[in-house]
């Protein structure tokens, strides 16, 4: 598999001003530390870190960064990053240094495969509960995502972090009980929303039936 390369320069200026000036051009703030060196101020392509977010490994992408006028590129990962509340847009980011022979916890995305017969013969509903695992591996070992094959999951059947396949190089830091998906019935769907319903209305009769409190005006004795 071809080695994802990004272009990065050194920053000099910081604050407000400068980064928006650096927004306006089309590039972003971001910061590259880890392994105890120090940290170093870069800008980089907005374009080039939302590529790899959107990829399927996602945050757990590792690539080579090029800081302009350094020799050398270093493994990273993107460790963090800030949007933009409106338009949703890259505002920082936040680099990572990896060291391609220790090992690392990461969160692996699950994925599950097929439709369960509880579900095609047996009316259920699939429930997907917990959606990522964090596993320990080398970062050349690390997964895209996590599959599981939920076909023959019948009606009140459960799929466990321990029920997952992995690598032999991967190993599960979740706890094998934590469910990761089930299969129930559309009765049981039912009466979670009935309940939270009640628990809603006895909420608003509480509020209604509550006595104002009563402020008395008058000389202080």
């Amino acid at each position: 598999m071809e080695t994802l390369v990004v272009e990065a320069e050194p920053r000099e200026l910081f604050g407000k001003g400068p980064n928006r000036r650096l927004r306006v051009k089309g590039m972003i703030p971001a910061v590259l530390y880890g392994e105890g060196k120090e940290s170093v101020p870069v800008s980089v392509n907005p374009k080039d870190i939302t590529g790899i977010l959107r990829s399927h490994g996602g945050s757990n992408t590792i690539f080579e960064l090029n800081i302009k006028g350094r020799s050398g590129s270093r493994h990273v990962m993107i460790k963090d990053y800030q949007l933009e509340p409106v338009a949703h847009q890259l505002l920082h980011a936040d680099l990572v240094r990896v060291a391609m022979d220790t090992v690392m916890t990461v969160s692996v995305h699950v994925e599950l495969k097929g439709i369960p017969v509880g579900v095609k013969n047996e009316g259920g509903i699939l429930d997907f509960i917990s959606r990522t695992v964090e596993v320990t591996c080398l970062p050349g070992d690390i997964p895209e995502t996590i599959e599981a094959d939920v076909t023959a999951m019948a009606i009140g059947q459960h799929l466990r972090a321990g029920d997952l396949e992995l690598p032999e190089s991967v190993k599960l830091e979740t706890e094998k009980g934590v469910v990761i998906a089930t299969v129930i019935t559309p009765k049981k769907v039912e009466e979670e929303v009935v309940e939270a319903e009640g628990e809603v209305e006895a909420d608003v009769a509480a509020e209604e039936g509550a006595e104002p409190e009563v402020i008395k005006k008058g000389k202080a004795e």
